[in-house]
């Protein structure tokens, strides 16, 4: 089993930024991909980014997100982060980090076996 937790959300401004950490605990060692996604009030959960967890694949987002987040892993602290900058109203949503054991798909709700509890971020206008 793998259990994840995030924190680091909050209520920013619009333009502001947040990091958002995903810590992982138990046979992270099964770990392939960790993946960042978020649910907005009345609308579907949807993909943000993905990071290989040990490296030696690729970063990828979601094209809203392009330029203004970054994902990074620090493994010793078998931690992700996502970093937000120039956030908007439209980042505002319920962010989620996932955990897959598989290689591809990254994109994909359903390849992701281990899911955290979320954490609000609330960009004001």
């Amino acid at each position: 089993q793998v259990h994840l937790v995030e924190s680091g959300g909050g209520l920013v401004q619009a333009g502001g930024s947040l990091r958002l950490s995903c810590a992982a605990s138990g046979r992270t060692f099964s770990i392939y991909t960790v993946g960042w996604f978020r649910q907005a009030p009345g609308k579907e959960r949807e993909f943000v980014t993905a990071i290989t967890w040990s490296g030696g694949g690729g970063i990828y987002y979601t094209d809203s997100v392009k330029g203004r987040f970054t994902s990074s892993r620090d493994n010793a602290k078998n931690t992700v982060y996502l970093q937000m900058n120039s956030l908007k109203p439209e980042d505002t949503a319920v962010y989620y980090c996932a955990a897959s054991r598989n290689s591809g798909n990254y994109y994909y709700q359903s390849a992701y076996g281990y899911w955290g509890q979320g954490t609000q971020v609330t960009v004001s206008s």
